[in-house]
């Protein structure tokens, strides 16, 4: 599993809604997109209080093939010509869980970055991550939750999709979720992922 996001930042006074009909007529697209695990179409607004208005998607993808055919196709091509081309943030995949809100529409997601510092092994604390991402994903609300590192910047991510509208506050960034694409999210697997 890889994990993938780009952030589309836009103006204070830039009208949202088109991002919204954006999503309502294209999201669809992906919908049985070969390889990819999920996308989360993401939204920040600071109507809801965001400090920025922002586009957002989240992607977790089953295979490279299909996150490959994705970002050199024409789907990344539009987000290209429409916006310019965005810094593309990449973690290798280290578990993935589904909640017991599994079968739910998620209405929020939330994002969590937590550096990983240089006291403890790096495997001890992937370990101990995947461990304590294990018992979070059973929280209630829960759709599904990724736990990912970026070993560039040692940096563990923590994404969950939350059933509800109101994921618990010391989550981190919260998002709100316009679709979901889940073409092979049977495909993610389980546990942790090595």
């Amino acid at each position: 599993m890889d994990a993938m996001q780009y952030e589309i930042t836009l103006p204070a006074d830039y009208d949202m809604g088109i991002i919204r009909q954006r999503v309502a007529t294209k999201g669809h697209l992906l919908d049985t997109f070969p390889g990819l695990g999920l996308k989360a179409y993401l939204v920040r607004e600071r109507a809801d209080g965001s400090p920025v208005n922002q586009y957002a998607p989240f992607y977790l993808w089953a295979t490279p093939a299909g996150m490959n055919s994705f970002l050199w196709g024409p789907g990344f091509q539009g987000i290209v010509n429409d916006f310019g081309r965005p810094v593309v943030q990449h973690w290798t995949g280290l578990s993935y869980e589904e909640g017991p809100a599994a079968t739910a529409a998620p209405g929020t997601a939330t994002r969590h970055r937590i550096p990983l510092g240089g006291a403890v092994p790096p495997g001890e604390a992937v370990a101990d991550a995947v461990a304590g991402h294990a018992r979070a994903a059973r929280r209630d609300g829960v759709v599904a939750s990724a736990l990912a590192v970026d070993p560039r910047h040692w940096e563990l991510l923590a994404f969950t999709l939350w059933a509800n509208t109101e994921a618990p506050a010391d989550e981190g960034e919260r998002f709100s979720v316009l679709h979901l694409s889940a073409p092979g999210r049977q495909d993610l697997g389980a546990g942790r992922l090595w």
